[in-house]
Order: C-alpha cells, then sequence, then structure tokens
C-alpha cells in the first residue's frame, strides 16, 4: 500500500499560513533538498484553496513535475481543470483507492488543514511531517481545525536547520 505524507510547514504557534492566507513568513532553508525530499512522490492531493494558491503562484508548486495532481473540491469543474483530477465527494473514498492503486511513490498531501482533518480521521495519514518555523503568527490557518480528533503519533525523526527551523517526523501510532 503506498503511503500517504502530510508534509507542511507551521509557525511555532501551529498555523500554515497568516490570517490573509498568505505563507510568506516562511524564509527559505539551503540545507533543505527538496528534490531528495520529494523524489519518491509521485502523486499530489491538495484542497481547493491550496490548488487555486498554486495557480496564482507557481512558487507554490514544489512537487515534482510529472506529479500526478488530485484535488478535492465540491465547486471546482473537472472541464475548467483538465490538468488535474477533481474529487468532489468522499475523499476518505478516493484517498483510500489511490493508495491501493499502482504507483511509483508517494503520496503527498500539500494541502489544507481540513482536508489533513478529514483524511486523518478517516485513517489514511501515514506520516505526519511538520517543520516548524521560528516564528509566532497570533493567528491564521491552524495545521488542524479545532474540530479534529485526538491522534496518537509516534516521533520517527527531527532535524534541525541552520535557520532555526525544526523538522518533526511522526508516524501514526499503532495505538491509533
Amino acid at each position: 500500500m503506498r503511503r500517504v505524507r502530510y508534509n507542511v510547514a507551521a509557525s511555532l504557534d501551529g498555523f500554515i499560513a497568516d490570517a490573509e492566507g498568505r505563507y510568506d513568513w516562511i524564509p527559505p532553508e539551503p540545507a533543505i533538498d527538496f528534490g531528495a525530499l520529494f523524489a519518491r512522490v509521485d502523486t499530489v492531493l491538495l484542497g481547493r484553496r491550496s490548488y487555486e494558491l498554486t495557480l496564482r503562484d507557481a512558487a507554490a508548486r514544489t512537487w515534482p513535475p510529472t506529479a500526478r495532481l488530485v484535488v478535492f473540491s465540491r465547486t471546482l469543474q473537472p472541464a475548467d481543470h483538465p490538468e488535474v483530477t477533481i474529487v468532489a465527494a468522499d475523499a476518505a473514498g478516493a484517498v483510500a483507492a489511490l493508495r491501493q492503486a499502482p504507483g511509483t511513490g508517494d503520496v503527498w498531501l500539500y494541502g489544507g488543514s481540513d482536508l489533513f482533518a478529514t483524511l486523518l480521521a478517516a485513517g489514511q495519514v501515514d506520516t505526519v511531517e511538520v517543520t516548524v518555523i521560528p516564528v509566532l503568527l497570533g493567528g491564521g490557518v491552524p495545521l488542524l481545525p479545532a474540530t479534529a480528533g485526538r491522534v496518537a503519533l509516534r516521533l520517527v525523526e527531527t532535524r534541525v536547520f541552520p535557520s532555526g527551523q525544526v523538522s518533526l517526523h511522526y508516524a501514526r501510532s499503532a495505538t491509533d
């Protein structure tokens, strides 16, 4: 079964975007090799708002150019976005099917927090990989909505970067 990885940057106070949806507070970290980090990614999952962000800002598209894009939206029309697969209902079922489908690599859950919460609750996220950025935003888009339930995680790896960013990789706990 293919692995689903939620890999995201978050402020120290737990936000993945500021109150205006911006992420300009995330400084570049030269020590992070994004090519190596996502070399095994062949599919990227995005919520509608994250997808629309990547349409406006090409720098937000950090996945491999050959990756298949799957966008979860009740409002986008597939005919208007032929370069991606649009899923309008049953996100968890669609991801479960993707995990079972043939593929050459991992599935990267790019965002956002509502999609993360839905897939996490359904047991469709294997790893949570958060790079903590040393900034306090005081508000914005939370890493996980307050409505999400508790999920036990097990620390797998940590890495501290020269900029003060700290990467924390967790796997779902076997007891969850």
